[in-house]
């Protein structure tokens, strides 16, 4: 092979090379969320969107890619002093979106280091004007004082702020502390308070309680007893009606009386039994009845058979058991009495019969 021929082969395969970089550069294809700046001889040209573009080779070239998505750029913390000289560290969070890569890319240099710079210089013009309390309770008016103000500045640059957040607001250690303790005793507070309320409520609602209960015991008792007294007085007339109704003469009523006695010593709790004075009266009218009064004569007229009764009776007192023993054998002395009485009159003494009459 020739020198020529070496030449041309040279020749032809750099022109073939060549050739495939010059299609390779005028062929673009730009993919979606991204526009591509397109500069001819050093000039703005145009702004390449999603798809596929053609180029003039070695005149045209691609000055900057640019992604149209939002994006979200969150930056370090920065120093602040509040209106009260309180040193705070704050970090901020900005969601941006390019809308005109244009502008973008000749208005300014570099927009995220813009974008940083204008929000440190504006947080810090934000929180001079407020003390650590409202630094930490005023996050809403501090976002929306950024979003305006970097909104504003970064118009001119093709590029819309969407929103400004303070991811955190550290204040000095010291004061963390003395927050802390006074939310601590603030709750102490609190709770001491709504301890106290509650107590409150509870012996109100107890005393509520016990008054009511008062009341109602009350009335209930005076109801008891207005009815108790009513029933009383109901069997009290019964018994007096049903006494005169049936007529009843002085020898059932005599009667009648003597074996009521014997109940009085029944209940095993006396100790003393008293003997009535109108014993010997009962006996008397039972006596009388039967044609025995002269056996049963007051004491009053035999002092000499009262001193022994009563001398009997006393020592019979004594004794509760034997004050009830001399009672029923005085009971069961009257009606023999009276039984001897009614035999020797020609008439037998039935107490049964004198009930029902």
């Amino acid at each position: 092979m020739t020198p020529v021929q070496i030449v041309i082969i040279v020749l032809a395969v750099a022109f073939a090379i060549f050739v495939i970089v010059a299609l390779a550069k005028a062929i673009q294809i730009v993919p979606q969320t991204e526009a591509r700046v397109v500069e001819r001889l050093g000039r703005y040209n145009r702004t390449m969107e999603a798809g596929m573009h053609l180029l003039v080779p070695f005149i045209d070239r691609v000055r900057q890619s640019v992604d149209m998505r939002e994006q979200v750029v969150s930056f370090p913390p920065q120093s602040v002093i509040t209106s009260d000289n309180l040193n705070v560290e704050i970090d901020t969070v900005i969601y941006f979106q390019v809308t005109d890569a244009k502008a973008a890319v000749y208005e300014i240099a570099n927009y995220i280091v813009g974008m940083q710079q204008l929000t440190v210089t504006t947080i810090r013009n934000v929180i001079g004007t407020m003390d650590l309390e409202q630094t930490l309770t005023s996050r809403d008016q501090i976002n929306g004082q950024l979003r305006t103000v970097l909104d504003e500045a970064t118009g001119k640059w093709g590029i819309r702020v969407g929103r400004v957040e303070l991811k955190a607001i550290d204040p000095p250690l010291s004061v963390k502390d003395s927050m802390e303790k006074q939310m601590r005793a603030e709750r102490d507070r609190r709770a001491a308070i709504l301890t106290a309320e509650g107590v409150k409520q509870s012996q109100i609602l107890t005393a509520e309680g016990e008054k009511q209960s008062a009341i109602l015991k009350a009335e209930g008792e005076a109801q008891s007893a207005i009815l108790k007294a009513e029933g009383e007085a109901r069997a009290i007339l019964q018994v007096f009606d049903a006494i005169h109704e049936g007529d009843a003469d002085s020898k059932l009523l005599a009667y009648q009386y003597l074996q009521v006695l014997p109940e009085i010593a029944k209940t095993e709790s006396n100790k003393v039994w008293f003997v009535p004075t109108e014993f010997t009266g009962a006996l008397k009218s039972i006596s009388a009845a039967f044609g025995q009064e002269e056996e049963l004569e007051p004491l009053t007229k035999n002092p000499e058979r009262g001193a022994n009764r009563s001398t009997r009776i006393t020592s019979a007192l004594a004794d509760p058991a034997e004050a009830l023993r001399q009672a029923k054998q005085e009971v069961q002395d009257a009606t023999s009495d009276a039984t001897d009485a009614g035999t020797r009159s020609g008439r037998p003494f039935n107490p049964d019969a004198e009930k029902g009459q």
